[in-house]
């Protein structure tokens, strides 16, 4: 019905004003009082002039609401696309900001390390189950992961690299029953090796081992990589002791650690290669002076304090050399791997 009255509108409208303006100048005159005849067409008419006013003024704002509605229809879609739109960046941008939070947290560890060579790699598939044990990561040999390389997450330590191949590596979780790293308590010092647990892995948690009866060590106490590694660079944070026990043989005590990293969630991770040094920057050779030819003293005093240093280095006397058990756990570790 709306189409129709659409299509014959000006067809409506025109013919209600003709006969309007015939009854006007029927009905129309001097007189001040209406004839009897002029009285019953009156009569006829009325009624029906206010019928064709009130359906054009319906036409009208039916006609009128309809074409708003389609206009508010039209910008609600319009809305919600750019709300869509709007929604979507929000979610990029979010995942940008932490992005770059976790790698700010990254780039305080280097930071920590600036003597070592350091880059980032992102985990791309990983063992079944629950927690990060052993992994793939997304470089391998031809962008320079070797194995033994350290593997960080801003929060600290994550393991290391088990093998590498050419485009891949596969790296190995602090959890892994396969693991062990040299630790030792930062609060009292106290030395151990922090070892995965088969049983312990199901809980997210890890021990430490080879704890000195005598010792300190209590929970709550941060654990830390220690010296006593050639894999691991020292003070790395491992975790926290959620609890001390005594082994039966009363001679040691084993710690349960409870990883400072979340190893539910692990995607991107900073390498930490301990055996390539950064390159320093040269120190100047000192120039000989215009007026006397002759070298600046300056560089005489370095090269005799230099001198006295490699003199002292060659009869200091030798460390001693025996392995304490952490030692030998670290070798018997290193000839696996090898």
């Amino acid at each position: 019905m709306f189409s129709f009255l659409e299509k014959y509108k000006k067809y409506i409208i025109t013919g209600a004003v003709i006969l309007l303006a015939v009854l006007a100048l029927v009905t129309s005159g001097k007189k001040l009082n209406a004839t009897f005849l002029e009285d019953i067409v009156g009569v006829v008419v009325t009624p029906f002039q206010d019928l064709t006013t009130g359906v054009g003024n319906w036409i009208d704002n039916t006609l009128t609401d309809k074409r708003e509605q389609a206009e508010v229809l039209k910008e609600n879609e319009k809305l919600k696309r750019e709300m869509a739109s709007l929604l979507e960046d929000n979610a990029r941008l979010s995942l940008l900001d932490a992005e770059n939070k976790k790698l700010s947290a990254l780039l305080r560890i280097d930071q920590k390390y600036p003597q070592f060579d350091s880059f980032g790699v992102n985990i791309i598939a990983k063992n079944p189950g629950s927690w990060y044990d052993i992994f793939t990561l997304d470089k391998g040999k031809k962008d320079g992961v070797g194995a033994n390389m350290v593997l960080a997450a801003p929060e600290g330590l994550v393991g290391k690299v088990l093998e590498s191949g050419t485009t891949y590596a596969k790296g190995q979780s602090i959890l892994d029953s396969r693991s062990s790293v040299p630790a030792k308590s930062l609060r009292t010092g106290d030395l151990g090796v922090v070892k995965g647990d088969y049983t312990l892995m199901n809980d997210g948690l890890c021990k430490m081992e080879y704890i000195d009866s005598e010792a300190e060590i209590m929970a709550g106490d941060e654990i830390v990589t220690s010296h006593l590694s050639d894999i691991y660079p020292p003070g790395l944070t491992i975790g926290k002791v959620k609890e001390v026990q005594s082994d039966p043989s009363g001679l040691t005590k084993y710690a349960i650690i409870e990883p400072a990293v979340d190893m539910k969630h692990l995607d991107t991770l900073l390498v930490i290669d301990k055996t390539k040094t950064k390159e320093r920057k040269p120190v100047p050779v000192p120039t000989e002076t215009a007026d006397t030819g002759t070298e600046n003293t300056e560089n005489t005093e370095n090269t005799d304090n230099a001198e006295d240093a490699e003199n002292q280095r060659n009869t200091a006397p030798l460390a001693d050399t025996s392995a304490s058990p952490i030692q030998e756990e670290n070798t018997r570790e290193e000839d696996e791997n090898s």
